[in-house]
């Protein structure tokens, strides 16, 4: 079987760019089972309720479900355990540093396969206010209708007479 090449998305957590302001974002490799691995190749994952804590010198990724192996047998694994994300000493000394400032977490934000390893992208993240994510709704808004008066007068002005 030939090497897999680029990058295939497994999940994303899209709820997550609405409820915080992400500040950096990191990628990191994950420590999995085969029958896990089995799994997320069968895109069955999800990220809604996952976060990133640091114990010991080591991140680990929590909440995150990927369902059990279908075909899996008493080897399966558990789907809400705990994983390890593998970083290098100084991302997580950095991170250290930056999750002990108040309000700052980390939350996963996407979970892909990049050349046949499982990555996930991992962002430094600060919790939105609701007035905060109103504003953001009120900005995408003013900015898609701008797009589309543009596109109308783009569209007046190439028509042909």
């Amino acid at each position: 079987m030939p090497k897999e090449q680029g990058q295939k998305v497994i999940a994303r957590n899209k709820k997550a760019r609405h409820e915080y302001t992400i500040e950096a974002t990191y990628e990191a490799g994950i420590s999995l089972t085969g029958t896990e691995v089995k799994s997320l190749r069968a895109g069955r994952a999800s990220l809604v309720d996952g976060y990133a804590v640091i114990k010991d010198a080591e991140v680990w990724l929590q909440g995150v479900h990927i369902a059990e192996y279908a075909e899996g047998t008493w080897t399966n694994h558990s789907p809400r355990r705990n994983r390890k994300l593998l970083l290098h000493r100084a991302e997580i000394n950095k991170l250290i540093g930056k999750t002990k400032e108040t309000g700052l977490t980390l939350i996963p934000l996407e979970l892909y396969f990049k050349d046949g390893k499982v990555k996930v992208e991992i962002g430094l993240a600060r919790g939105k206010k609701t007035y905060d994510k109103r504003q953001t709704l009120m900005e995408r808004q003013n900015k898609r209708e701008a797009e589309r008066a543009m596109a109308a007068a783009f569209k007046r002005n190439n028509r042909r007479p």
